[in-house]
Parts: structure tokens; sequence; C-alpha cells
């Protein structure tokens, strides 16, 4: 082989490490700081650590005082209603506002925009605009007090019936608008040629929403299911700035409990086998669904 040749093929071979070299950071940064994470809390949850950590192992001692502590199974109550609420109301309105600007309709862009701002909102900032607006002597329940209608009650806020609502409320005004893109960049996908299809035969277009569109944009909810889920699960931020948690504790979530047991109690690894447990908890769907999606990625290629 000329020298010639022998240069071209070493340059061949550094082109092909070229993309490798330049995920090799983020690969390193994945495995080091997340994975290594994961691995560490891990450990500490077996131990009896309490303000810093302790290399003994103790079991399942923590996992078992923590489903017997009243806060953790209130704050898991908490979750399961918000989950619920979160992800259907989100669902329902991101549709119904990705159809609403599937129509042409004018301003469309700027629509898109106003939808979507709150997004761009941290959650912080998001549940103090909301403290403010659900608080009983400034908020709604005031203005419309002093519209003339005095007895008008609008006190969930301080409500330990009713608080976990208020988080809900604040996080569906925020994510809403992520749906609705999500959604609307689907049914741009779409072909026309379905909806000209449908006017032919004379097909209503909640019939053909119904029993066309929403089939097909199955991938779609799926994502969207996936990403409100996960962010279902590790809410904390909205809680923090609305609500603190109260009144009390009715409003506590597992992220919450997690935080306050981490920085405010000193009790490392019972904060540690609350991560795990919430860990496992996103896992349970996460992956499956990646399982699914890369399945079915390995069937059309093989069709």
């Amino acid at each position: 082989m000329s020298r010639k040749n022998r240069s071209s093929n070493r340059a061949s071979r550094l082109r092909g490490l070229t993309p490798w070299a330049a995920l090799l950071p983020m690969a390193l940064t994945v495995l080091l700081g997340y994975l290594g994470a994961v691995l560490w809390t891990l450990r500490v949850s077996l131990s009896s650590s309490r303000t810093f950590p302790k290399d003994d192992f103790v079991g399942l001692a923590q996992y078992e005082r923590l489903f017997g502590n009243e806060r953790w199974l209130l704050s898991l109550e908490n979750l399961a209603v918000y989950g619920l609420l979160f992800i259907g109301a989100c669902m329902v309105i991101g549709f119904l506002l990705a159809v609403f600007i599937d129509q042409k309709v004018r301003g469309e862009g700027l629509l898109r925009t106003i939808f979507l701002y709150p997004y761009a909102m941290s959650f912080v900032a998001t549940g103090l605009v909301w403290q403010w607006v659900l608080n009983p002597t400034d908020g709604i329940q005031q203005a419309v007090r002093q519209m003339g209608f005095e007895n008008f009650t609008f006190d969930w806020i301080i409500d330990q019936d009713m608080v976990i609502y208020t988080v809900v409320i604040a996080s569906v005004w925020q994510a809403s608008g992520l749906v609705m893109a999500l959604l609307l960049a689907g049914l741009r996908g779409i072909d026309e040629d379905i909806w000209k299809a449908a006017r032919i035969d004379g097909i209503k277009p909640w019939r053909v929403y119904l029993s066309i569109v929403l089939p097909m944009l199955g991938a779609s909810f799926a994502t969207v299911f996936v990403l409100l889920f996960t962010a279902a699960v590790k809410v904390f931020d909205a809680v923090a700035a609305m609500t603190q948690g109260g009144p009390g504790t009715a409003s506590d979530v597992p992220a919450k409990f997690i935080m306050d047991h981490l920085f405010g109690r000193a009790n490392v690894a019972l904060a540690s086998a609350g991560a795990i447990v919430l860990l496992l908890t996103v896992l349970a769907l996460v992956a499956p669904f990646f399982y699914a999606r890369s399945r079915k990625a390995r069937k059309g290629k093989g069709a």
C-alpha cells in the first residue's frame, strides 16, 4: 500500500472517530454525573446516614420507615390527585388549543406565542403569581367582593381539602401551551387529503377528530404523556412557591418531603430512599415506553 493510500485511510478513520469524540464529554457526564449519583443515592438509602453519609448497611430499613411515615403517604396521595388532574387537564386543554390554532386562524403566530409563553416562565415565578391571584385578601376573592358580591368565597389556597387543586390550576396554566405545541405539530403532519375525503363524504369534523385524527396522534400523545408524567412526579417548585406544602402538610408532595428531610431534618438516608422510589416510579413508565418505540423501529427497518 502506498504512502498516499495509508494517509487517506488514516484520515478516513479520524473522520469516523470525530462524532464519537464529540459525544464523549456528554457520555462521561451521563455516566459519572447521573448514573454515579443514582448509585450513590441508592447506597446511602441502604445505610443509617443522618446529617452525613455513613458507610454501614441496614438493608431496607429506610424504605420501611419511609412507607410507615404518614407524611410520605399523604404526599403520595397528593401526587396521585395532582398527577391525574394535571395530566388529564393539560392533554384536553392542549389538544383543544391545538385544534383551534390548526383552523388557520388570524394571528396564529401571536396566539402560539401567547399560549406557549407561560411555559417559558419558571415554576417558581408561576407559583408566586398564582399565590397572589388566589390569595383571599388580595386576589380573586377580594376583587369579586369589591364588585358587590360580598359573600363570594374562593379561599382554596388556605383550605386543607382544596389546596392541592390550586397547584393543579397553576401547573395546567403553565404546561398546556407545551402540549398545544406538540400536538399542533402532529396535526400539521396529517395528510390534507383525509380532510378533503371527509368533507366529500359529509363526515362531521368532530367525528373525524374522534375516529381518525386522535388515533393518528397516538405517538404525539404518548410523548406528551411521558413528559407530563415526569413533570408531575418531580413537582416541587410550584408547591414550594405557592403553599410551602401547607396549610400544615395538606399540599405536600414527595419531592418536597425529600428536600425537607435532606436539608431541613438532616436525614440523608430517608431522603435518598424517597428519591429512589420516585426514580423507580418514572422508570416503571419510561422504560416500557422506550422499549416499545425501539421495538417498533426495529420492526419498521425489518419490513
